[in-house]
């Protein structure tokens, strides 16, 4: 009976592979995160992953409004004179972004830069009703073409 034996460098030539393909296996098996977006006021940032996203594609219909309405994880404290400071991955960017309040769209045309900035005063007043708050849920939500493909949450709290 013969036994084959390896040397200590193909040993560990040996080992180092199946190391190395082991380590592949396990990425492989892993979730892509989702782009981030990310709220600063002054010197204080937050950042979230997607809420809803579907690898870049559209979002199901009959998701949107569950996804719109979902309570923001990340929360910024903010004054009514400060700019709040928005800013998406390049990914985001490309296809276009807008910011809804309280699961309505603000705005009609989407942005294509990774970064703007807005008053903090245009998201404390109600806009069905005009009247002032405490407190708003703000969510980047990532558009290609007319269909809605990630939905990012953040609750502003004023100070």
């Amino acid at each position: 009976m013969t036994v084959a034996f390896l040397s200590g460098k193909r040993r560990r030539a040996a080992a180092a592979l199946g190391a190395a393909s082991a380590g592949l296996l396990v990425l492989s098996a892993c979730d892509k995160p989702t782009p981030l977006a990310t709220v600063t006021v002054g010197t204080t940032s937050v950042h979230t992953e997607a809420a809803c996203y579907n690898d870049g594609q559209a979002i199901k219909e009959s998701q949107i409004q569950d996804c719109l309405n979902e309570k923001a994880e990340k929360s910024i404290t903010v004054a009514p004179d400060d700019k709040i400071r928005f800013g998406v991955d390049p990914e985001i960017a490309e296809n276009g972004w807008t910011i809804f309040i309280g699961g309505e769209r603000a705005e009609q045309e989407p942005y294509h830069k990774t970064y703007r900035t807005i008053p903090a005063s245009a998201f404390f007043t109600s806009p069905t009703t005009g009247e002032p708050s405490s407190s708003a849920q703000v969510s980047i939500v990532e558009t290609s073409g007319k269909k809605l493909t990630g939905i990012w949450h953040f609750k502003l709290a004023q100070d």
